[in-house]
C-alpha cells in the first residue's frame, strides 16, 4: 500500500518542527489531523417548497467526484418562513473523509485547487475555530481538476472544515503552513488577537 505524500511528510519533519516549537514532550499529545468536511449548501436551488432535482443531482455528483466518496444530503433543523425552508426539507449535502484518501484530499487542495482560485492572495488566517480547526469556503466548484465545467449547468460554493486532533489554533496554524496551506502573508495569528 502506498503511503500518500503529505502523510509522510506530517507523520515525519513537520511533527519534529511542532514537538521543537510548541515543546511537545509526548509523541501522543501532537495534533492530528482527523479528517475534511466538505459541505454544500442549496439555498438557491430551492423552488418555493422544493428544491431543483437537477442542482441536487449536480452538487451530489460534484462532491462525489472532489472526494471521491458519496455524500449524504442535509435537513433543516428548524423551518424558517423568511427563506421557504420547512423542518426536514432538503438543504444541503456534505462528505466526510478520512484515512488516507484524506491525505490526498489534501494534497490536491494545496497543490492544485487552491493555486487555480482566480485574484489568490491567500487564505484568511483568521478562520479557525478556537479549538484548532480551520474552514474557509470556495466560490467555484472548478477549481478541482476532478471537475469538467462543460458539463456543468450551474457553478456553486462549497466549505472546507479541516479538523484536527489535540490542537489549538497556533499549532494548528503551524502545521497547515508546513504541509503547504498558502496563508496570506503579513498576518501572524498571534498578532491578530492582540
Amino acid at each position: 500500500m502506498v503511503i500518500p505524500r503529505l502523510k509522510e511528510k506530517f507523520k515525519g519533519p513537520i511533527s519534529e518542527t511542532v514537538k521543537t516549537q510548541f515543546k511537545v514532550t509526548n509523541v501522543m499529545a501532537l495534533p492530528r489531523l482527523e479528517k475534511i468536511v466538505l459541505s454544500a449548501g442549496l439555498g438557491n436551488q430551492l423552488d418555493g417548497t422544493k428544491l431543483n432535482p437537477k442542482a441536487k443531482d449536480q452538487v451530489l455528483k460534484d462532491l462525489a467526484l472532489i472526494a471521491g466518496q458519496r455524500p449524504i444530503m442535509t435537513r433543516a433543523k428548524k423551518s424558517v418562513a423568511n427563506f421557504k425552508v420547512r423542518q426536514g426539507y432538503e438543504t444541503g449535502c456534505m462528505v466526510t473523509v478520512r484515512g488516507n484518501a484524506m491525505w490526498e484530499l489534501l494534497d490536491r487542495l494545496v497543490s492544485l485547487a487552491i493555486p487555480r482560485i482566480k485574484d489568490f492572495r491567500g487564505l484568511n488566517p483568521k478562520s479557525f475555530d478556537g479549538c484548532g480547526n480551520y474552514s474557509f469556503g470556495v466560490t467555484e466548484q472548478g477549481i478541482f481538476p476532478e471537475i469538467n465545467m462543460a458539463e456543468v449547468e450551474f457553478s456553486h460554493g462549497l466549505h472546507v472544515t479541516v479538523v484536527f486532533r489535540n490542537s489549538d489554533d497556533d499549532k494548528s496554524m503551524a502545521m497547515l503552513k508546513e504541509l503547504g496551506m498558502p496563508f496570506s502573508q503579513g498576518d501572524d495569528l498571534a498578532q491578530q488577537r492582540r
